[in-house]
C-alpha cells in the first residue's frame, strides 16, 4: 500500500543521502551510512512530524556534517 511506497522511497532518499556524504567526506558509501544511522538526522528524517523528508538531499547531507562538527567541538 501507501505505506511500502514511502517506504521504499524514504530508503532510495537514504541511499542518495549516503552517497552524497561519502562523496562530500571522501569516504565509503558504508561508513556513511554508518554515520547517518547514529546520527540525530536520521531519526528525525524517520520522524514524519519533523517533515526533513521533504527536503532536498543536499540539505540533509549539510545537516548530517553541522551535526559532526557540533560533535566535535
Amino acid at each position: 500500500g501507501i505505506v511500502m511506497i514511502r517506504d521504499s522511497q524514504l530508503w532510495m532518499k537514504i541511499g542518495r543521502i549516503c552517497t552524497k556524504l561519502a562523496k562530500r567526506l571522501d569516504i565509503t558509501p558504508e561508513r556513511a551510512f554508518d554515520i547517518f544511522q547514529m546520527s540525530k538526522t536520521n531519526k528525525l528524517l524517520h520522524d514524519e512530524r519533523s517533515l526533513l523528508y521533504l527536503m532536498s538531499d543536499l540539505y540533509i547531507v549539510d545537516s548530517i556534517i553541522e551535526e559532526l562538527k557540533t560533535a566535535t567541538c
